[in-house]
């Protein structure tokens, strides 16, 4: 069966109760669009694509997708996912590219903090250095940072390097000495840091 080249597509606002009071909007979507949306939520999985667009729902950003399900054929499909962005381990990387890093909790169940370069490479009137130049010197020497693949949701490839414990208490010293109150507030919560995920944009 050929893929459809538009699929009419179902949406509301995904809610926690039984019974939902969100209106349903409804929008046509070009196969590649959904595909698209659901390689955000599933990665570069031929099997799991297949199984969404086969059951028809998926949950995206807090919104809840449905649509007719539809079966379709391996070989149709993984041609339409080649014209997506696959992993390639060797794209080397590249502070300058670099516009998030995430730290990781070592203290299970606890959130990661999010650190956006436009919140962080700005110097406090007496600084020597920005809190943002600290989290890059952390990817130093590059041998240490590893490519962890590419990520769908955010259009990027991510490199992960696994923090020491010296690495982990001097993040916690520099947060205090050079980051903003929000950030040091932040990364306080977040504990002993356990990794960091350097978030760098395809372009």
């Amino acid at each position: 069966m050929a893929l459809p080249e538009t699929i009419p597509v179902r949406f509301t606002e995904e809610e926690a109760e039984y019974v939902s009071i969100r209106p349903v909007r409804r929008q046509i979507f070009k196969l590649r669009e959904l595909v698209d949306m659901i390689l955000c939520v599933t990665g570069r999985d031929l099997p799991r694509v297949q199984q969404i667009l086969r059951t028809g729902t998926v949950v995206f950003h807090f919104y809840r997708y449905w649509w007719q399900g539809f079966e379709t054929d391996a070989e149709e499909l993984a041609a339409v996912l080649t014209e997506f962005p696959a992993d390639d381990p060797s794209r080397a990387f590249s502070p300058n590219d670099c516009t998030v890093v995430v730290l990781e909790s070592a203290v299970k169940g606890r959130q990661p903090v999010e650190v956006k370069k436009a919140d962080a490479e700005r110097k406090s009137l007496f600084g020597s250095r920005s809190f943002w130049e600290c989290l890059l010197a952390l990817a130093e020497p590059a041998r240490e940072i590893k490519y962890d693949g590419y990520s769908f949701a955010r259009r990027a490839d991510l490199y992960r390097i696994e923090l020491s414990a010296e690495q982990a208490a001097g993040l916690q010293r520099d947060a205090a000495k050079f980051a903003s109150r929000l950030l040091r507030g932040a990364v306080d919560v977040l504990g002993t840091a356990a990794g960091a995920v350097f978030v760098c944009p395809r372009k």
